[in-house]
């Protein structure tokens, strides 16, 4: 049932279906012998399969049925094709066996193939009677359609196309008399007469059809049927090749040419082919009206696009909206595409895009408001659209939708579909579709249309029209249908949306001037320089301007009033100003005045005072320096990011977008104040008012009504355990009505009456209800929480781009050393947090920026003043801090801090001496990491790892000498072999810096290269086995490398360095450990004996004998444990004399043979177990359901 629902709504089946079996005398059905070959032949084993494909030949042999031969031939061509591949290779031999045996398909495949290579060659029409021996021949191969389909129709009208109408009519039409004649019988042979009228026009006449087919045209009311059973025949057929039969299209065009297209579509197709279920019958006329646009007159378009066929289309789309259902839209997409693409007729264009959006579902078109086919439309087709799409918003038009309800929606809606409903949903799809219009950049649009949209959206959220007048377009129309708050709501975020855009949009033009601008990347300005934003500000201005006609939806207060016009006349001073000279400071006030102004048509009574803030501090900003005064009012910057950070709160695109623009106009004015206030709200604490601005203060009632019924239920789910308060209650209200039975009633006959059932149900269900509405309180909290800590991590996010945006523009300022702490703050408190998807985001932001924007920064502050003592303090506070934590990963970032403390420090001078460290205390700053290099070293857990201290070995020289002594004296006095290792490694590195090298020339060179060879050798002679430790084989390999390049470095430095202690140890090392085999370990080792004069023996391989290579290997069995990896049982190995030996051996002196045996040592590992080590981590990993079955299971 399933299959046949989905073969119902779709094009393709998910999953494989088995062809249906067509037996119409039952034989098959009675033979059960017979079809169990088949299923044999596609089993996995060769034997079986073999076996089958023998018996089915026999049984062939034996039976000599027709009926079964035919069904075998095409139960094998279809295995072909099987879904699983071993299954193939049967069913290609059982064919091949066949084939051979009756030779029924290798004449006709041997056919076939050489008629087709012939016409795909050029000299078949040049021989008119190999041509007619050719068509005999495929109408001949045509009777085995089981085995070679539809392809000997189709080479006849690939042929019957190149043909000459001489060859035509002397040869070719006496054979195809019987084909042209059964023309409406299958979809093949009309092909072949369409192609025929289309090709010789001259030989088929209409007299010649009249003979031919009894009518003198194709399209005739008797042909109907037939021409319908053949479209319904050709739509199974590609059912699963998704594309338009030719015979459909030819059929469409000779319905254009014999003027019957009106008759055709409506009697075949919608009266037809609509009449099925929906299937491959309505995707074929689906096809065919996206193929009929290029070809339809303007009067027939407009008859097809407002027909039945594009309803079932609209209805179509609904239902294929759910999961796993084909979907036809994006086909037609590219139908509308193409033909949109290819007509240069505007009106054909208009009458196309505007059909399309008619077709609506309950008032809401079935197109996307986003639609690309808009952007082939031509500029006037283009205009006249954006003018229907207005006026159809004006005056909704619903009589002139092509409207449908789905099933489903009239059974939800029995009392109809409401008026006012649909204009709602059809006024939500209009405003998205203009505003996508001015969004899609692929879309030719002029200056005029964008303006154009954009006011009327502007408009319509925030004005109303009382009276028409000439100066301002959009009053001259007029609402038929008044706009509720609902469509107000949606017109005024689809403004915002399209103010964004308008922020980003390139010049529009074709002119060179606008092609040079536009690689500039010049952005939200119009040609003659004006901002798009600006631009919207004047037209806002008009409107309240002529309240005579214009009324805003939310007049403005008088003092609201006073703070736009003060706003506009900042705007137009700092114009002025900046025709002189244009500076940061006044671009990013006027930007912030127009993102303002602009939202105060939206919240005016919360940008009151931010406009007056925004004020004051242009004021300040334009004061003269000598004029300043010293008050302690804050500075204007800090006002300005004050002001940011309150926008931010708001969810908008727009305003991050402007906020980032400010704030990196005004960077070089940034306080450290300012800086503090925003670097408190990424890591600490959130100031008040901007939560004000951030918290939604009103909540929607009828969100929240609509709600109730399935937050009830989830609350009372989510409760867990009864409440024993609420347990309470219940009792005490049963006992005042008696209905609570105790042990002191002695008779149970005793029941309620009526009325008293009555009181209790009534109390018990307002107690219920009362306990229900306390449930849904708290589930509202606790979503309200979550909520108020989304929008707050989303804050933060919007604020780490200011921070982002401030290290990118005054990287090397002494203000960008007081993000150290704070970003290290987010860190280490996001690392301990929860992980949803949100944390991660804000995480991963503040942790690239810290790490690429701060510590790898090209530029970095060079010049610390009087602050050397507060890095320092600073410097010792994180790296105390980094040897506390418990994650090594924080640990980096502490670390990593230090050293970025350690650069500003030293600063940059070019040309400086290796020994130049700057303002840095060497001593001090040497010994607080000689101190966390000694936490490493000895303690068992540290977070702190090796990597960290080669990478300060690498970037400060200075500080790697100072620290050499301690790093080589924990190469054997390291607590465990891992971090005796990591000194090593940091020797090593820091042997091989060249700026090492050189501050330590002349005899410090050498007696630490004595000490670092005594230290090596001394460790070495510790390492006993390796086998099967590897953090043993870890320190010993580290221990080589180092021994390596001490041996090399000395010996070409020719220093005096006695290396017999270290000879010594490795040649006895020789003798333990052997060394023969391969790897790094073998291979360093042997790389430094090298330069002692020892080299690698060589392995003496031993050849096999022609016996041994003779001997066969015996297969390994699949599922069972080879010989070597079976537990040996030692008595049967014994002789049976020495195995009463061993028995006797075995049990214990005092102790009967059936005592107990001896336990094992269960701290020594054996063959097969596993270590203490790996047993936590297997129950580390066990579930606690997993660890109490185990419990259960060792107490049985």
């Amino acid at each position: 049932m399933a299959t046949t629902m989905h073969l119902d709504m779709g094009e393709i089946e998910n999953e494989p279906v088995r062809p249906k079996i067509k037996d119409a005398k039952g034989v098959l059905k009675q033979n059960r012998e017979f079809l169990d070959f088949f299923w044999d032949i596609t089993k996995p084993e060769q034997d079986i399969r073999l076996k089958a494909i023998e018996n089915l030949i026999h049984y062939l042999k034996k039976s000599e049925k027709v009926d079964e031969l035919k069904y075998t031939l095409k139960r094998l061509v279809d295995g072909l094709a099987h879904t699983r591949e071993a299954a193939r290779p049967g069913f290609s031999l059982a064919l091949g066996q066949i084939s051979i045996l009756y030779c029924i398909l290798n004449a006709a495949f041997g056919n076939f193939f050489g008629v087709l290579a012939l016409s795909q060659s050029t000299r078949l029409p040049k021989e008119p009677q190999v041509v007619l021996e050719c068509v005999q021949l495929l109408q001949s191969l045509s009777l085995h359609r089981e085995h070679l389909r539809d392809l000997p129709r189709k080479t006849m009208v690939d042929i019957l196309s190149e043909t000459s109408e001489e060859v035509f009519e002397e040869v070719l039409l006496g054979a195809l008399q019987t084909d042209l004649s059964s023309a409406f019988n299958t979809p093949e042979q009309l092909q072949l007469l369409l192609v025929a009228m289309q090709k010789f026009p001259q030989v088929l006449k209409p007299k010649k059809l009249k003979k031919l087919l009894g009518t003198s045209t194709i399209i005739t009311m008797d042909n109907i049927p037939k021409l319908t059973e053949v479209l319904k025949m050709a739509a199974r057929s590609v059912k699963k090749d998704r594309l338009l039969p030719a015979v459909a299209l030819d059929l469409l065009q000779i319905s254009l040419k014999e003027d019957n297209f009106e008759l055709f579509w409506r009697e075949t197709i919608i009266k037809g082919m609509l009449k099925d279920q929906p299937g491959p019958t309505h995707y074929l006329s689906y096809r065919l009206l996206g193929s009929a646009l290029p070809l339809l007159t303007l009067v027939q378009l407009k008859q097809v696009l407002n027909g039945e066929v594009m309803r079932a289309y609209g209805e179509h789309v609904v239902s294929a909206q759910l999961p796993d259902r084909f979907k036809f839209a994006p086909e037609m997409e590219t139908y509308v595409g193409d033909f949109l693409q290819g007509c240069d007729d505007p009106e054909k264009q208009l009458a196309v895009v505007v059909a399309f959006s008619l077709l609506t579902n309950q008032g809401y078109p079935v197109v996307p408001s986003f639609w690309r086919v808009v952007q082939h439309l031509r500029p006037t087709a283009l205009q006249s659209y954006v003018d229907w799409l207005k006026d159809m918003f004006l005056n909704p038009q619903l009589d002139s939708c092509l409207d449908f309800s789905t099933r489903r929606q009239k059974e939800n809606q029995e009392g109809g579909v409401q008026r006012e409903n649909c204009i709602f949903r059809l006024r939500k799809w209009i405003i998205p579709r203009l505003t996508s219009i001015v969004e899609n950049n692929q879309v030719k649009r002029e200056e005029d249309l964008v303006m154009d949209v954009a006011r009327f959206v502007f408009f319509h959220a925030f004005f109303n029209a009382k009276k028409a007048t000439p100066d301002i377009p959009e009053t001259e129309a007029t609402l038929s249908v008044p706009l509720d708050e609902k469509t107000r709501v949606v017109i005024i975020n689809s403004f915002f949306g399209l103010l964004q855009h308008m922020n980003h949009l390139p010049l529009l033009g074709d002119s060179p001037e606008v092609a040079v601008h536009n690689q500039r990347h010049v952005q939200g300005v119009t040609g003659d320089g004006s901002m798009w934003i600006y631009c919207l500000v004047q037209y806002a201005d008009a409107l309240l301007n002529q309240p005579k006609y214009a009324q805003s939806t939310q007049p403005f207060s008088p003092e609201q009033r006073q703070t736009w016009d003060s706003m506009l006349a900042s705007v137009r001073t700092l114009m002025k100003k900046s025709k002189k000279g244009q500076t940061p400071e006044s671009s990013a006030f006027q930007q912030l005045f127009l993102l303002v102004g602009i939202h105060l048509f939206k919240a005016p009574e919360d940008l009151v005072d931010l406009m007056q803030d925004l004020q004051n501090c242009m004021a300040k900003a334009q004061e003269k320096k000598s004029k300043k005064k010293a008050t302690e009012e804050p500075h204007w910057a800090e006002v300005v990011v004050d002001i940011l950070l309150s926008l931010l709160s708001q969810p908008s695109r727009h305003i991050r977008h402007v906020c980032r623009t400010v704030f990196s106009n005004i960077c070089p004015h940034i306080t450290a104040r300012a800086l503090t206030n925003t670097l408190l709200v990424i890591a600490y604490i959130l100031y008040p008012k901007y939560m004000y601005y951030l918290l939604p203060q009103k909540e929607d009632q009828s969100d929240a009504s609509d709600d109730d019924s399935e937050g009830e239920d989830e609350a009372m789910e989510e409760g867990g355990e009864v409440d024993q308060n609420f347990r309470i209650e219940l009792m005490k209200v049963l006992q005042n009505q008696d209905a609570l039975a105790t042990e002191e009633d002695g008779s149970d006959d005793d029941e309620l009456d009526d009325e008293a059932m009555m009181k209790l149900d009534g109390n018990i269900a307002a107690l219920f209800l009362e306990q229900k509405k306390k449930m849904q309180a708290k589930k509202d909290e606790k979503d309200k929480l979550k909520k108020e800590k989304t929008l707050v991590r989303d804050f933060k996010i919007k604020v780490l781009d200011l921070v982002e945006v401030f290290l990118a523009k005054q990287g090397s300022s002494p203000l960008v050393l007081g993000m150290v702490e704070p970003l290290l703050s987010v860190i280490e408190s996001g690392m301990s947090s929860e992980s949803d998807q949100q944390e991660q985001d804000f995480l991963r932001k503040a942790a690239d920026i810290f790490k690429n924007q701060l510590c790898r920064a090209k530029q970095y502050c060079k010049t610390v003043g009087d602050r050397q003592g507060e890095l320092h303090d600073l410097l010792e506070k994180l790296m105390t801090k980094a040897q506390k934590l418990s994650d090594s990963s924080v640990s980096l970032y502490f670390f990593s801090a230090s050293l970025y403390l350690v650069k500003v420090l030293r600063g940059g001078v070019p040309g400086a001496s290796l020994r130049f460290m700057g303002n840095v205390d060497v001593e001090r700053v040497s010994d607080i990491f000689k101190g966390a290099l000694r936490s490493f070293m000895t303690r068992r857990k540290s977070p702190l790892s090796g990597l960290m201290f080669i990478d300060l070995f690498t970037r400060f020289p200075v500080l790697c000498v100072n620290l050499l002594e301690t790093a080589v004296e924990h190469i054997t006095t390291g607590i465990r072999e891992h971090q005796q290792s990591q000194a090593s490694a940091m020797v090593l590195r820091g042997l091989q810096s060249r700026e090492v090298q050189q501050l330590l020339a002349g005899d410090p060179w050498a007696g630490l290269l004595q000490k670092v060879v005594d230290q090596v050798a001394a460790s070495l002679e510790t390492v006993v086995e390796t086998t099967k430790n590897k953090v043993v084989q870890e320190k010993l390999v580290k221990a080589l490398e180092l021994g390596l390049f001490l041996v090399k470095n000395i010996n070409q430095q020719k220093l005096s360095v006695a290396l017999e202690p270290l000879k010594t140890v490795l040649q006895s090392m020789r003798e333990v450990l052997g060394f023969r085999k391969t790897g790094q370990m073998e291979d360093t080792y042997w790389a430094v004996m090298k330069h002692f004069g020892v080299i690698k023996p060589k392995r003496d391989r031993i050849r096999k004998t022609k016996e041994d290579q003779a001997e066969p290997t015996a297969p390994k069995k699949k599922g069972f444990l080879p010989e070597t990896k079976k537990r040996k049982n030692r008595k049967k190995q014994l002789p049976v004399s020495e195995q009463g030996a061993a028995d006797a051996n075995t049990v214990p002196l005092g102790k009967p043979e059936g005592g107990k045996k001896k336990k094992r040592n269960k701290n020594k590992k054996q063959p097969g177990e596993e270590t203490p080590g790996q047993g936590l981590a297997k129950r580390a990993k066990m579930t606690p359901s997993a660890v109490k079955q185990k419990k259960k299971r060792r107490i049985k």
